[in-house]
């Protein structure tokens, strides 16, 4: 794998790990308000909160995932893979959420894919 590909790559896991702290940490910050576009009244709410709290031990499960597959496995084909599910994702909420989630989540996996190709 070329160094950019691991910068790139391992830039993807850093930003699972923020939205993690958004939404597991800092569920009613005005950051994650800011970020996620909602009030914090509806940040507040109960069942807004587990969700979030359940996204966000998602997001940084899939960090935990890449950095595996840079650092311990050395895995190209690993790291494609799971650029592809990200970027799949990120096209998934760009269609039922808001378009700019494809460039937000979307950006840093797609470049990676783009310096896998070299």
């Amino acid at each position: 794998m070329s160094v950019i590909t691991i910068i790139l790559a391992a830039l993807t896991a850093v930003e699972c790990f923020f939205i993690f702290y958004l939404e597991t940490i800092a569920t009613t910050s005005q950051k994650t308000s800011r970020v996620f576009g909602m009030s914090i009244d509806e940040l507040n709410r109960k069942s807004v909160d587990v969700l979030f709290k359940n996204q966000g031990v998602y997001n940084s499960l899939i960090g935990v995932l890449i950095l595996l597959s840079l650092f311990v496995f050395a895995s190209k084909m690993a790291v494609i893979c799971l650029m592809g599910y990200i970027v799949a994702v990120a096209i998934y909420g760009s269609f039922t959420s808001n378009p700019k989630i494809i460039l937000m989540q979307g950006g840093l996996p797609i470049l990676t894919l783009v310096s896998c190709l070299f």
